[in-house]
């Protein structure tokens, strides 16, 4: 496809998402199916006017996932209530660790017995598709600074977890395929890549997102004052942590998210507010699917004040890159390998994994089926497919493995895509309906 071309296609689909915004507000989908279904009618699978090859653009490809990975995980860390307290992120944190273990040895099982992939391959396969995606996921993660819905919580809260949990799981999977030093009995993979890299990155996050928050109440006076700026002080920050952790091989994706938790706890604690939700002028919020973070006033914080321009920028990244997913795929690019997996993934995988971390917790039965069943695949997973691409995956296990989560991610945005809004719907009418019974009992 031509450049004038590609500026045609992209203005137009920029003036149709703008000028649809209505009618996509009351539709049963979300706008990623529409971008999805306009790729794969421009794509070699219907019409043939462009094709994105994913693994000849894998360093394109990889910088790009991984810049849009790191913006929704700060825009998710600010929208995290305050104040932060184990019991109300005991279940996340469960998500984030005890699941995903289980849900990566469970597609590396059935990839390694069903699909006949060596078992670092399998190991690896899971550690891509287990982690939930924080860009394709808005409709179900909390849509404004003090939302406080506990299932938004839950899953926006994994998902900024499990995009920096899933980081040793993918280096165990190299390091079987002999891509990656693991150490005697694996012990330098749990001294650095799991215990080191997840704690420093961590700490790394909440260091430098407390200093951000210190530095501009002293610097720009009390009540400080907020414009542009802080978008460049929300990717300033972004750009700080990740690229510390980075050096000290930290894992940068925790860094980010608990950089921008840290940010909006210490400045509210400075102001000494409480997390009160903002009321967002119902004009402004375009539907379920965008996150409002726009206040009837002006943002109270750094955090606040940066929100609005990073959720621009996930909202476009997110068009671009599905539209990209769309153009990947050819007719025989469906398979019943790829569509198998997909399926286990989303009915057996994710719903045990989330059953077995959420042992014990006091969530309710219904919360774990909502959490079970929206385990959304997307940007988070072809960045670590990319990733290992580059760290020399043979070329035919990168094209299998391309081809297993290429479908798994189309088929997460259909699946859940449709699903969302109805069954978003029945939950908070059933709850609605529960705790009217019990203010009335």
């Amino acid at each position: 496809m031509s450049d004038p071309i590609w500026f045609l296609l992209i203005g137009g689909l920029l003036l149709a998402r703008g000028l649809t915004a209505g009618v996509l507000r009351h539709s049963p989908i979300t706008p990623a199916i529409f971008y999805l279904a306009l790729g794969l009618l421009l794509g070699p699978t219907v019409l043939n006017l462009f094709h994105f090859n994913p693994l000849q653009e894998s360093a394109l490809l990889e910088v790009l996932t991984e810049l849009v990975v790191l913006i929704s995980l700060f825009s998710a860390g600010v929208k995290m209530p305050a104040p932060v307290d184990f019991s109300r992120w005991r279940a996340p944190i469960l998500l984030a660790s005890v699941s995903m273990a289980v849900s990566v040895g469970m597609v590396a099982a059935f990839a390694y017995y069903v699909l006949g992939l060596p078992l670092g391959a399998g190991v690896l396969l899971g550690a891509i598709l287990a982690p939930t995606d924080p860009v394709l996921a808005t409709d179900v993660q909390t849509r404004h600074l003090g939302d406080r819905d506990p299932l938004r919580f839950t899953l926006t809260c994994e998902a900024g977890m499990n995009d920096g949990s899933a980081f040793p799981f993918v280096m165990l999977g190299l390091g079987m395929l002999g891509l990656h030093e693991l150490g005697e009995f694996s012990l330098r993979w749990v001294l650095v890549d799991v215990l080191w890299a997840t704690a420093a990155g961590v700490a790394i996050g909440l260091v430098s997102g407390g200093a951000l928050a210190h530095a501009a109440r002293r610097l720009r006076g009390s009540p400080p004052h907020h414009n542009l700026m802080d978008n460049f002080l929300g990717l300033g920050l972004i750009g700080v942590a990740y690229g510390f952790s980075l050096l000290v091989d930290a894992w940068g994706f925790l860094a980010v998210f608990f950089a921008a938790v840290s940010l909006r706890q210490t400045e509210l604690k400075l102001a000494g507010t409480p997390d009160t939700p903002y009321r967002p002028r119902p004009a402004l919020i375009e539907s379920g699917t965008d996150n409002a973070s726009r206040d009837d006033g002006p943002p109270s914080s750094v955090s606040g004040g940066s929100l609005i321009f990073k959720e621009h920028l996930e909202r476009l990244s997110e068009m671009m890159l599905v539209l990209l997913i769309g153009g990947t795929l050819f007719l025989d690019s469906w398979s019943l390998r790829a569509a198998g997996l997909a399926l286990f993934l989303f009915l057996v995988a994710r719903p045990i994994s989330v059953f077995i971390g959420m042992l014990g917790t006091h969530t309710s039965w219904p919360l774990r089926g909502m959490v079970g069943w929206f385990g959304i695949r997307g940007i988070g997973s072809l960045y670590y497919l990319m990733y290992a691409i580059q760290h020399g995956l043979p070329e035919d296990l990168a094209l299998e493995l391309l081809g297993l989560t290429l479908i798994a991610v189309t088929l997460s945005i259909l699946f859940h895509g449709i699903s969302v809004k109805p069954l978003m719907g029945r939950f908070v009418f059933h709850r609605g309906r529960s705790g009217s019974r019990g203010r009335g009992a």
